[in-house]
């Protein structure tokens, strides 16, 4: 059994990746085999420090033992959980476990900068350990069906959309694109895969509409959604058709466990490094844009 521990109470992701891996709370078809959340550190948070008292409890109910400090999970744990909902302060917060050979998830976002992403990946490789970060809505059953359809031809272009609120309390770190908005950008991802090199992006106060430009001439959107209902999902431009995609979320953390575990077992990245940065890049020059009233900028990977 692996032996996982888990960093930072401030998102419910928490307590549904425990509960999913200790088999409690939740019925049998959203169980995940093959590791165990052994130890866990609250952390703190600048995005929501009112949601960890609530947490700690919860996860004290499941039995999970907690430490004060990071550094103490070191020699208790085979990976690690990495959920702070900044990822502004992922590279620190994964700094000393990969510097140990730890391997280690790291949730959305991955980080804020391709710089943080670039240095979190060097020093996995220094290591000789690996780092996986994505999105649950990757691993939806409809997007994963649908993704796995020859059937459909080639993908020429997408709009994804989902909702993509800011937050004032920290908008320069974590906010928009890279907060919940991060879902979308990896359903388009998932869809086109990499290969954007250039983006615009036109903010307002309800909404960002990002177009990106891919080299072999796709054109794909992703709608981030303030203002209005909002859900996840995408209409895709096939050589068979349009197909509208509606992305249920209620299987999303249990088949994006089951990956994390994969990865835990088998030392090897579901997601390829290259693609990660490239979607961090993506959010970037697309943030930089919206700032530029649509400026057209070239990612930066």
């Amino acid at each position: 059994m692996i032996r996982l521990g888990m960093l930072d109470f401030d998102t419910s992701h928490v307590v549904a990746f425990a509960e999913r891996l200790l088999h409690k709370n939740v019925p049998m078809d959203q169980w995940v085999d093959g590791a165990q959340i052994v130890v866990g550190c609250a952390g703190d948070s600048k995005i929501s420090p009112e949601r960890i008292p609530g947490y700690v409890e919860a996860i004290k109910k499941l039995g999970i033992p907690l430490v004060d400090k990071p550094e103490e999970m070191i020699g208790k744990v085979d990976g690690m959980l990495i959920e702070s909902q900044e990822g502004g302060v992922h590279l620190e917060r994964a700094r000393p476990f990969l510097e140990k050979g730890i391997p280690c998830y790291i949730d959305k976002p991955f980080t804020c900068s391709t710089a943080d992403a670039k240095k979190i990946f060097a020093l996995a490789q220094a290591n000789k350990t690996i780092v996986f970060s994505s999105s649950s809505l990757r691993y939806t059953p409809e997007l994963v069906k649908f993704t796995a359809d020859q059937s459909k031809g080639k993908i020429h272009g997408v709009v994804a959309y989902g909702p993509c609120p800011l937050f004032d309390a920290n908008p320069k770190l974590n906010s928009g694109l890279f907060h919940y908005g991060i879902h979308a950008v990896e359903i388009l991802y998932t869809l086109m895969g990499p290969g954007c090199h250039r983006v615009t992006n036109t903010h307002e106060k309800g909404v960002d509409v990002v177009t990106g430009n891919w080299a072999d001439g796709r054109v794909a959107t992703v709608r981030g959604i303030r203002a209005g209902k909002s859900d996840y999902g995408a209409l895709v431009f096939t050589d068979k058709g349009v197909v509208p995609l509606s992305l249920s979320t209620k299987y999303i953390y249990t088949e994006l466990l089951k990956k994390i575990v994969t990865m835990f077992k088998d030392k090897k990245a579901p997601v390829d490094n290259a693609v990660t940065l490239e979607i961090v890049a993506f959010i970037e020059a697309a943030n930089k844009s919206g700032n530029n009233h649509g400026s057209v900028e070239m990612l930066q990977v």
